[in-house]
């Protein structure tokens, strides 16, 4: 067995993961083993709440380690000794400083904190978006780790000048765990400094933002052993060393890891707090047309490329939400949903991806702001503006989807693989099969939580590739399928969506 820690932007889980023979009659999967399929328990779920600091945001880090630390003491509390490995994802851009003595150098950025406001725009000025693109091929988000690096330099941060390494949270984490530092390369990828058909740091571009490449470990390959617990961690915990590995330590990688798709061409979206949709590669896509359409060209787990746009995403939904219930309205997500099911269709639509709703101060007054500006229907009632958002980032996934067709010269994607919590909104999963014309198939539900434990077995010589790992999770999860419906309406929409956002652009 192993144990998966998963860390999202709002929450984290530990979750034990065992490879077991599948029962008569459940049929096989290809693979060097006999047929198995997965099972996962979890055994750990905590919040993980950003804290506000002056006119700062971070990560609480340190409470972080500490429920890591919980999910591995409550894995031996429920009797789970025989643990062969454990491994960290999280989300990507944002990293702690430490110093030479191994020491952290204050609470991480949160990428929603203001202090990266007008750097990405100021660093385009040193170098042009296209040198950028053409060694990184990364998109251009205005919290990407380069961006936090130069605002950190701008402001001359005591600690930048300190700093011996930069470690990404799950680095991070992973160091606090074991006393070993070590990069992954998957998360590396999504900081805009490594080069993208090198897969190693830019050492020019570090030159040019007067960074010290010192700064940056060499990458390593999702996958990789990264040390056992430490004596004192063991010692604290009255755990044994624990071997760790560095599996595709972006969520997002661990997450297509875990698309039980069983075509090699196939497209994924990975639906929570932010929304990723795009395709896997086996070499970047570094064209004016990926740049232009603000495509990214992400490490992936087995040496591919995750060749996918990030898109806004549910975040609306949880800022909506969370402005709602400081206002003492108490909805719950599922009442939401219903109330927006209940709404008039298509009344407006929203940019899902507009800057101002990155971190709005009142999510709901925002939506309403982007309506009024764009000569709409403004909503009044939260099933209004939940309904304008499900359908506006439905509408968004389908440009999205198109355009991946269009950058890789594929034939038609036949549907769209949707995994990760999002795909609990069944609403949502609807109206992306009719905004997008194909069938879409929605599990597993916690994608980068699995994807991370069949690495592990990977890496542990237990699973033979990425393919078998696939299979194993098909054959393991349940898969809903929905099927598009209104579909002379939905294109009808997706027409006057189109011309919304470009009404907005001017």
């Amino acid at each position: 067995m192993v144990l998966a820690f998963d860390l999202g932007a709002s929450s984290g889980r530990a979750v034990i993961g065992k490879l077991e023979p599948l029962g008569d009659g459940e049929g096989g999967v290809g693979g060097a083993t006999a047929p198995r399929r997965l099972t996962v328990e979890e055994i750990h779920r905590f919040p993980n709440d950003p804290v506000q600091v002056g006119q700062h945001l971070h990560w609480d880090i340190l409470r972080l380690l500490h429920e890591i630390k919980q999910g591995i003491v409550k894995a031996a509390h429920a009797g789970h000794h025989a643990i062969e490995s454990l491994a960290i994802d999280s989300w990507a851009v944002d990293f702690g400083l430490v110093d030479a003595s191994g020491q952290l150098l204050g609470n991480p950025y949160h990428y929603r904190d203001h202090h990266t406001e007008g750097v990405m725009e100021e660093v385009s000025s040193l170098i042009s978006r296209e040198e950028l693109f053409a060694s990184t091929g990364i998109q251009f988000l205005p919290f990407n780790t380069i961006y936090q690096l130069y605002a950190l330099k701008k402001q001359e941060s005591l600690q930048l000048q300190q700093a011996d390494k930069l470690l990404m949270i799950p680095d991070l984490l992973r160091y606090f765990l074991t006393g070993l530092m070590l990069s992954e390369g998957t998360n590396a990828s999504t900081t805009q400094l490594l080069n993208a058909r090198t897969g190693k740091w830019d050492t020019a571009l570090l030159e040019q933002l007067r960074v010290p490449a010192s700064l940056l470990l060499p990458p390593s390959a999702a996958g990789t052993s990264a040390g056992s617990l430490s004596a004192e961690v063991c010692a604290e915990l009255g755990v044994p060393a624990i071997p760790v590995i560095a599996v595709g330590e972006h969520d997002t990688a661990s997450a297509v890891a875990a698309v039980p798709a069983a075509e090699e061409h196939f497209a994924y979206l990975s639906c929570g707090t932010w929304s990723l949709l795009g395709t896997e590669v086996k070499e970047p896509v570094l064209t004016k047309q990926a740049l232009d359409w603000n495509f990214t060209n992400e490490g992936g787990v087995n040496g591919t490329f995750r060749l996918l746009r990030n898109i806004m995403g549910l975040w609306l939904v949880q800022e909506c939400k969370r402005t709602w219930d400081k206002e003492g309205l108490g909805l719950t997500f599922p009442q939401l949903v219903e109330l927006a099911e209940q709404a008039k269709p298509f009344a407006a639509f929203i940019d899902p991806d507009d800057a101002g709703f990155l971190n709005p101060v009142h999510m709901p007054e925002q939506v309403q702001a982007y309506c009024s500006r764009t000569g709409q229907y403004v909503p009044q009632t939260p099933g209004e503006i939940i309904r304008i958002v499900l359908e506006s980032l439905s509408l968004q996934y389908r440009v999205v989807l198109e355009r991946t067709e269009s950058l890789v010269g594929k034939q038609r994607f036949s549907g769209l693989h949707m995994v990760g919590g999002g795909i609990n909104n069944k609403l949502l999963c609807q109206f992306t099969a009719n905004a997008i014309g194909r069938p879409v198939w929605a599990g597993p539900v916690e994608g980068s939580a699995i994807g991370n434990l069949v690495v592990q077995y990977m890496a542990l010589g237990h699973i033979s590739g990425i393919q078998e790992a696939r299979d194993i999770i098909r054959h393991s999860f349940p898969i809903d399928t929905y099927r598009p419906e209104d579909g002379q309406e939905w294109e009808q929409a997706f027409v006057t969506f189109q011309e919304v956002i470009q009404k907005a652009l001017f």
